[in-house]
């Protein structure tokens, strides 16, 4: 008689909820998971592989030839906890005619509220002054001490404009924002209506000089790949205030570490790193207006947990041979 069960590859614990969901199990399903608080290593992934049916990845973990390779002919679907799939050889997918699921829509607010986060603690010198405080250098007050930058009047360049970006430029606008531009490929009239304000596509060049803040917000492909270097950096007033949530390949770090240097910078604000976690000896930590977070854009429980029930989702689908309800190419 042949076995009709799948076997599901989960390469992390999910969050509580979801975590119950795969505890209980699905019927007709194996699950195999790497419940280790770490990501699951190179060797166990293409062991485990074998034989899936389905995975259920994270964007640490690499998916190309041969992983697929490993895991063999009959597996279905790819489904990532991410709505970035650059972790991702999707050639390889469509070849093989592997479905990918990805988390899209749902890590928006989360994110755009990291975003905010980091422009306004960059701009208002957050870790400096709690830097200040745990090392007894607060004082008597002086009107010259940590002075930070607000937003009132300022223009505000963010670089793409999807569901993240028109969320980071609603928050923004509340802090008296003067102007928005934009470097994307939505319609202004689009985005003019979703932000509820003025906004204004320009080219790169004019963004990076006139910008007071600058918000990277688009996906990593081969064209973002290190577009800001420190030729852009060098472009950029420098007193602005740069922030990048999105991917840290986006930027060239060994250009933005120059920069910092030569204080062509004001402020910097990064959620997103190469590689990360970075290294405690790195450059980019040492600079007292830089600050870094350990890629938490997405991290809240009401995020995480619908994240991960979509690509619960996404993978039983997948496995079922139905189509994925959030495809990557939805």
């Amino acid at each position: 008689m042949t076995d009709l069960r799948s076997k599901l590859l989960v390469t992390r614990t999910l969050p509580q909820l979801s975590q119950a969901r795969l505890d209980k199990g699905f019927e007709g399903v194996d699950i195999v998971q790497w419940k280790e608080d770490c990501a699951i290593p190179r060797q166990e992934f293409l062991k485990l592989a074998k034989g899936a049916d389905g995975i259920l990845c994270l964007l640490t973990d690499k998916i190309d030839a041969e992983l697929l390779d490993a895991a063999g002919p009959q597996l279905k679907v790819v489904s990532t906890m991410s709505v970035g799939y650059d972790h991702v050889t999707v050639s390889e997918l469509e070849a093989r005619k592997i479905a990918l699921g990805i988390t899209s829509g749902v890590l928006t607010e989360a994110t755009a509220d990291t975003t905010a986060l980091l422009v306004l603690s960059a701009a208002r010198r957050l870790r400096e002054g709690v830097d200040a405080v745990i090392q007894g250098k607060w004082g008597a007050w002086s009107p010259t001490w940590l002075l930070g930058s607000q937003l009132t009047d300022k223009t505000v360049g963010i670089v793409g404009l999807g569901r993240i970006g028109v969320a980071v430029a609603k928050r923004l606008k509340a802090f008296g924002v003067k102007k928005f531009v934009y470097q994307g490929t939505r319609p202004k009239k689009e985005v003019e209506k979703e932000v509820g304000g003025e906004i204004e596509f320009v080219d790169m060049d004019r963004l990076l000089k006139e910008s007071d803040v600058i918000c990277v917000c688009c996906a990593l492909t081969d064209k973002t790949k290190n577009m800001f270097d420190y030729e852009a950096f060098s472009k950029m007033k420098d007193s602005v205030v740069f922030v990048n949530t999105a991917r840290g390949g986006i930027v060239d770090q060994d250009g933005l570490i120059r920069a910092l240097r030569e204080g062509k910078l004001g402020s910097v604000g990064l959620d997103v790193t190469v590689p990360e976690p970075l290294p405690t000896d790195s450059e980019l930590l040492t600079f007292p207006n830089c600050i870094v977070l350990p890629h938490i854009g997405s991290g809240t429980l009401e995020t995480r947990t619908a994240m991960s029930e979509i690509a619960i989702e996404n993978v039983l689908s997948g496995i079922k041979g139905e189509r994925l309800p959030h495809p990557h190419d939805a």
